[in-house]
């Protein structure tokens, strides 16, 4: 189990990553023209702060525990994850976009996982 959460987190770094970067280093405008309809609701220093929370999130499910520095950071950051995620789904209900929901419930569930299986039985 314990290799599979490693995947699991993995997966989810990769994707936290690759859409944190981008909300950071695309304006809002060209961010909803894209399909991100929501990201014209809000500012723009909204948008880049919810990547930059994607972006440390996904650092902090693999650097700490991969380097062995306060490894008990990887669970605190799928759990922030999970929340960002909740946070994703009661927007895109709200804004009735239900082709957003399926991706934001399976990274909800991935985050939720890795966050139960770290803090629980395959903590580092």
């Amino acid at each position: 189990m314990n290799t599979a959460l490693w995947v699991i987190a993995g997966v989810l770094a990769l994707v936290f990553l690759a859409a944190g970067l981008m909300k950071i280093s695309q304006p809002r405008e060209k961010l909803a023209a894209s399909g991100m309809a929501w990201t014209a609701d809000f500012s723009p220093g909204t948008v880049k702060t919810v990547g930059a929370v994607e972006v440390l999130g996904a650092m902090g499910l693999i650097v700490p525990a991969a380097l062995g520095i306060a490894p008990t950071v990887a669970a605190w950051a799928a759990l922030g994850l999970a929340a960002t995620m909740l946070g994703a789904i009661v927007l895109h209900l709200r804004r009735k976009e239900a082709t957003a929901l399926p991706v934001a419930l399976v990274l909800f569930v991935l985050a939720a996982e890795v966050a139960w299986g770290r803090f629980g039985p395959y903590a580092f």
